[in-house]
């Protein structure tokens, strides 16, 4: 099993896993919130609702930045970015998206499965010798 080879890396996934979650929740919440704004006349749910609209093109640029400098370290390809190349024939997906599961494998059980390499990572940094 791989491991990273900082812990500031491991940091950096943990964070990009995060607001691609975020990224996939806030047109869920936003646009049902702003429908349901007009239907109703209410200010205060239309300016939340914008409010979360206003933050997804910020949430994606901050990922697609942060995502960016995390690699897997066998294969060097950005596991949390979608790069048309073509994956491995073990690589699985999450409704419909190899970076839902990556996210989440990262977040909640501390392993992910690179889609392009196939090799699983562990989510530590690498001992210093």
């Amino acid at each position: 099993m791989h491991r990273f080879p900082t812990t500031s890396i491991v940091r950096r996934c943990h964070f990009a896993a995060l607001l691609f979650l975020l990224r996939c929740l806030l047109p869920v919440v936003g646009i049902p919130t702003l429908l349901w704004a007009m239907i109703a006349e209410e200010q205060v749910w239309f300016v939340t609702g914008l409010g979360v609209m206003v933050a997804f093109p910020v949430v994606i640029l901050t990922q697609w930045i942060v995502a960016e400098r995390v690699r897997c370290p066998l294969c060097l390809m950005p596991p949390l970015l979608e790069r048309r190349c073509s994956k491995n024939h073990r690589a699985a997906r999450l409704l419909g998206s190899y970076r839902l599961r990556v996210s989440l494998a990262a977040l909640f059980s501390g392993v992910f499965r690179c889609p392009y390499c196939g090799e699983p990572t562990q989510m530590k940094a690498r001992r210093r010798r």
